[in-house]
């Protein structure tokens, strides 16, 4: 059994607003990500996502329940762990007119990291070559990219990443991602933090979907989408109508969606046509719509009255505080 790098369990926060609203940001939720990987964290806008993060980096007071990293309870073992977490939750305060590497390099004598681990995080991270560059000339990317680096020099086994790809182009976005990929394999556990649910797919071993401050579901991505995912097949006829009776008599789930016709649970779409065919109808466009995390999530949520909430952190006092990374 893998060892668990982060656990909650019934963790609960709730505060009021400004205006003496009570709003309940996170809900009984219960996290498990096992050693290794990249572990998505899913959810909406204002879903908890960043108010957990908090929490279990000691940014803000649970109401309720229990949190551990490395099996230690935190807040209270917070410092036996910290030198093994890295995190980014906000972008550092980095100098604008010193290169990229001087910034690090001042970071690293902090805390005692020599000029050796400087190279090596940024090797990582993608950014030799670029190193000697102002930071105000870095694009957002870039600007991320040496974020990340600021984590990486002390070498944690756990990286915790916020919504990394917020505001970067689609070039941006590939880079972190694949940077993202590279960091999960290379052994260090990766909680990635993220509502772009079909961007994060493509770098998650497991993932954890939340609503509304609750869990909806959490598990390796593979089986997620296997188990819950239902084959749709999309189906382009002239005689729509009657294409659809057809298949409806012959015990298929089929609904309309403008000009095409959606079938549930057909494995095979040669069934589809070889079915019209012998009633003369010609299908032109059939296509076999794969599942995926977006398509999962809207089906956990179809049923959950979201409602209005502040964003993760408004009007929270502990979420004020301002986040470099964990060095």
């Amino acid at each position: 059994m893998n060892e668990m790098v982060i656990e909650t369990t019934g963790l609960r926060k709730e505060f009021r607003t400004r205006k003496g609203r009570h709003i309940v940001a996170v809900q009984d939720l219960d996290l498990a990500v096992p050693a290794g990987g990249v572990h998505g964290f899913l959810g909406p806008n204002g879903s908890g996502k960043t108010t957990t993060i908090r929490m279990l980096l000691g940014l803000a007071r649970a109401s309720n329940g229990e949190m551990r990293l490395f099996g230690k309870p935190v807040p209270r073992h917070l410092p036996e762990v910290m030198d093994r977490v890295g995190a980014v939750v906000e972008q550092p305060k980095f100098v604008p007119t010193f290169s990229g590497r001087k910034n690090l390099s001042l970071l690293a004598r902090s805390i005692g990291v020599p000029s050796s681990g400087v190279d090596a995080a940024l090797d990582r991270v993608g950014l030799t070559g670029r190193d000697k560059e102002r930071y105000k000339g870095y694009s957002l990317g870039m600007k991320q990219r040496l974020a990340i680096a600021a984590t990486l020099l002390k070498d944690p086994d756990l990286l915790i990443l916020d919504e990394p790809t917020n505001g970067l182009d689609p070039a941006g976005i590939r880079d972190i991602r694949d940077m993202i990929r590279h960091l999960g394999e290379s052994g260090v556990t990766v909680l990635l933090s993220s509502h772009i649910l079909a961007e994060v797919q493509q770098v998650c071993d497991s993932v954890s979907i939340i609503g509304n401050g609750r869990l909806l579901a959490s598990g390796k991505v593979d089986g997620l989408i296997g188990d819950r995912a239902a084959t749709t097949t999309r189906v382009r006829v002239d005689q729509a109508d009657a294409a659809a009776a057809r298949l409806a008599e012959a015990g298929h789930r089929v609904s309309r969606d403008r000009d095409a016709l959606l079938v549930e649970g057909v494995e095979d779409p040669s069934l589809i046509t070889r079915l019209l065919a012998e009633h003369r109808m010609y299908v032109r466009e059939i296509v076999l719509q794969r599942p995926d995390l977006e398509s999962i999530f809207l089906q956990l949520t179809k049923d959950d009255t979201l409602t209005a909430r502040p964003g993760d952190g408004d009007a929270d006092p502990s979420a004020a505080r301002s986040m470099e990374g964990v060095a």
